[in-house]
């Protein structure tokens, strides 16, 4: 565990320099003056649908590499494993006809969204170049994880992309660049990243292509395919499910309140950095944990995943939940975006949740059970297209937070009960309660106190004190068995003798 929580910190970290840049973006994407909400909207548009043909495009390879690599790893040398090899080929082979079905039904995405959504029609075409860049950079992400650099992957991820946007809003903002330009610029920035990360790979002598088909591949391939098939049916139904929300807002309702959608979703996505750093550092140990039959270590990995990432999740949310007004009225955002505020309640709800149910998914999807995660999308699918067509209509964007609540909520139900049932693995503890009373109580002390205080100094204050009362309560009651040894680093490093 040592090795999760070391990486987990430090990516975590760099995750939120990341966030320190996307913050800077946001907030001259919804600053009067700059970008209209529509133009900010085609920009998350244009994310949400690059994920969504991506997730056609990727084949559900990257499972493939999480699941097998440990066998290529243990049986074959550098320079004969394919892996690599094989997906950065099948990777490219889903692009091509990704790229083709995309122009086949761009007459549906104009009858669909022309009315609603204009911009989004006219630069629909360019959103295959940020598919194609966002595919490659994630195979060789997925690739750098199962070897155990996670840091330097995750950064670029997070920060990489955000930091090529704040430069291109430089642009914008001080060359004066047509909107027409930033957009078809924007479609590129994952190049940024992808380069970067293959240029570090190559730089570690990681990065090593062969035609060659091993033993290890002829041994296995048929499982590979297998898995393939599932994971990437499964993979497209996660992918709608996950994109329904902003389909539906830029159909049924307009790119503007799509921009506020995605501002509160942008907000409450600061909740879940902790989990994507403890996903990255997971995966292979689970993976390789199933192998060796090491069950201990996976319900330590889960059981701890839970705690931690619960109380990371309400850590952050109490933040943001205690300033919120404040900050909307201090930043003078566009009086649009305040709009959101019940979307950030209901989707911060949704992320707790999810992030405190540990990595029941990765857990499920390393395991020899991994079609289940499959059954699991197909239940999510079913049950986000129906709650969001029908909330969406009657209410809007807060309609679409509703039902990602609900659906994600009955969807890690169904994996909480799946472990339970078949390995008597359950994350829960008594201090999972305990953690609930302690961030309410502490969010209420710093509430009641300074809740007159809508000012930039308010903002401080409540924070610094909720921070000092936070993590004063969980060191004293020990909360985590990771508490400790952070504990002592930190004082370790501060020359601290107490």
């Amino acid at each position: 565990m040592s090795t999760i929580r070391r990486q987990s910190i430090i990516s975590s970290l760099l995750i939120y320099v990341g966030f320190i840049f996307g913050a800077i973006n946001t907030y001259l994407f919804t600053k009067q003056g700059i970008f209209t909400p529509e133009q900010y909207g085609l920009t998350r548009a244009f994310l949400v649908m690059g994920n969504f043909f991506y997730g056609f495009a990727n084949f559900g390879l990257l499972s493939v590499m999480y699941k097998f690599t440990p066998y290529y790893r243990d049986n074959l040398k550098d320079k004969e494993n394919d892996l690599l090899s094989i997906t950065l080929i099948i990777g490219f082979l889903g692009f091509v006809l990704t790229t083709i079905g995309g122009i086949v039904f761009e007459p549906l995405v104009v009858r669909k969204f022309s009315a609603k959504s204009p911009l989004l029609v006219q630069y629909y075409l360019w959103i295959f170049p940020l598919v194609f860049f966002l595919l490659f950079f994630s195979l060789l992400e997925a690739y750098a994880w199962s070897l155990r650099k996670t840091v330097f992957s995750n950064f670029l991820k997070e920060a990489g992309f955000r930091i090529s946007t704040s430069i291109l809003i430089a642009l914008f903002v001080v060359a004066k660049i047509k909107f027409s330009l930033f957009i078809k610029l924007f479609s590129f920035l994952y190049a940024v990243s992808f380069f970067a990360l293959l240029i570090y790979l190559i730089r570690l002598k990681k990065f090593n292509i062969t035609f060659k088909i091993s033993r290890v591949t002829k041994k296995f391939y048929k499982k590979m395919l297998v898995l393939l098939g599932f994971v990437f049916a499964g993979s497209m139904i996660t992918v709608a499910a996950q994109s329904i929300d902003t389909f539906s807002i830029a159909s049924y309702v307009n790119l503007a309140l799509l921009a506020v959608f995605d501002f509160s979703i942008y907000i409450t996505s600061i909740i879940n950095v902790p989990q994507r750093s403890i996903i990255s550092i997971s995966i292979p140990v689970l993976s390789q944990a199933w192998k060796d039959k090491d069950f201990e270590t996976i319900k330590r990995v889960y059981s701890r995943s839970s705690l931690n990432l619960l109380m990371a999740s309400l850590f952050i949310f109490a933040i943001i939940w205690l300033n919120y007004d404040s900050a909307i009225q201090i930043f003078k955002l566009n009086k649009l975006y305040e709009t959101g505020k019940i979307v950030v309640l209901i989707v911060g709800f949704k992320n707790i949740i999810d992030m405190g149910t540990g990595v029941n998914a990765q857990i499920i999807g390393t395991s020899t059970l991994w079609r289940f995660e499959f059954f699991c999308g197909v239940i999510l699918l079913f049950l986000m297209i129906p709650l969001n067509i029908i909330l969406v209509k009657k209410l809007g964007i807060e309609g679409a937070a509703y039902s990602t609540l609900i659906a994600y909520t009955i969807y890690n139900s169904i994996r909480l009960y799946f472990l339970w049932y078949k390995f008597k693995m359950q994350p829960f503890s008594n201090n999972t309660l305990y953690v609930i009373v302690q961030t309410l109580a502490c969010y209420f002390i710093c509430y009641y106190l300074f809740r007159s205080m809508q000012s930039f100094a308010g903002i401080i204050v409540r924070s610094v004190l909720f921070v000092i009362l936070f993590a004063a309560s969980a060191i004293y009651f020990n909360l985590s068995p990771d508490i400790d040894p952070v504990w002592k680093t930190i004082k370790k490093r501060l020359g601290l003798k107490f």
